[in-house]
């Protein structure tokens, strides 16, 4: 059982709900991310989803894409990213760690070395954005082969077809996205994601997280009520956007616990 798969199953014995925080690699600092880790896990985070920068990040929206540009401008990539997750493990070998980001860069170094690497720092589940399950069996595979959750994304306009065809493949939990369009958008329809969730629970028994859209504790409360876990990505990126380098792991564990609070 993969760290991701225990987690759940440890909230759901204590009838509690996953808080997964977002951030991206190298952003505002690659000294800083290390530290907004440690104070995301503080501030109650039970797994983080960490950001491997990229040039074209199609599903973002215009505050992660910023957070994405910083990030390659201090010369991260995808292996100072895992570096960076190296680093956090000697301290901190338990709160599971989600990479997500886009096949291209993948690819660029080999689906088989990105394994080798991110199994070596002990990365637990991988969310890659645009690589259908039609093209991504081989490297689900590789995952597989060494506990690595692949984590797939579902949508509003998921077809029952293909939410079949993607739970077939998923391991570790479902990621709802809760809108359409990119990260960061509007406000969330809760009535409507409830209905696609429980849509969604006839085709798998795994876990589900839902993200895009979720800005402040009520609706964080809101969503948890009807899901397995909450995403929060762009929000705590505004933090990051508007902190100086002395408050900034302030804010981010004030918003984290003030999320947290409202979950639990």
């Amino acid at each position: 059982m993969s760290k991701i798969q225990s987690t759940f199953l440890r909230l759901k014995n204590e009838n509690k709900k996953a808080l997964i925080p977002f951030i991206t690699a190298g952003d505002p600092h690659p000294d800083m991310t290390v530290q907004m880790l440690h104070t995301l896990v503080k501030a109650g985070a039970d797994m983080i989803e960490v950001g491997i920068p990229f040039s074209d990040p199609m599903a973002d929206g215009p505050v992660i894409q910023r957070a994405s540009e910083r990030a390659l401008a201090n010369n991260v990539g995808i292996k100072k990213t895992i570096q960076l997750v190296k680093e956090f493990r000697k301290q901190d070998t338990n709160t599971p760690i989600i990479l997500m980001g886009y096949v291209n860069p993948i690819e660029a170094i080999g689906i088989e070395h990105f394994v080798g690497l991110i199994k070596d720092a002990d990365v637990d589940g991988v969310i890659t954005v645009d690589y259908p399950p039609e093209e991504s069996k081989a490297f689900v595979a590789l995952l597989k082969k060494q506990d690595i959750d692949s984590i797939f994304l579902l949508s509003p306009t998921t077809e029952n077809s293909r939410i079949k065809l993607i739970t077939e493949q998923a391991t570790g939990f479902l990621y709802y996205v809760s809108l359409k369009g990119v990260t960061g958008s509007a406000n969330i329809d809760i009535n409507q994601v409830s209905e696609r969730v429980n849509n969604i629970k006839k085709y798998s028994d795994l876990p589900i997280a839902v993200g895009f859209g979720v800005r402040d504790a009520e609706t964080a409360k809101q969503v948890a009520l009807i899901s397995d876990a909450v995403v929060i990505g762009s929000r705590i990126i505004n933090e990051v956007e508007n902190s100086t380098q002395e408050d900034l792991l302030g804010r981010i564990r004030g918003l984290l616990s003030e999320i947290k609070s409202a979950i639990s």
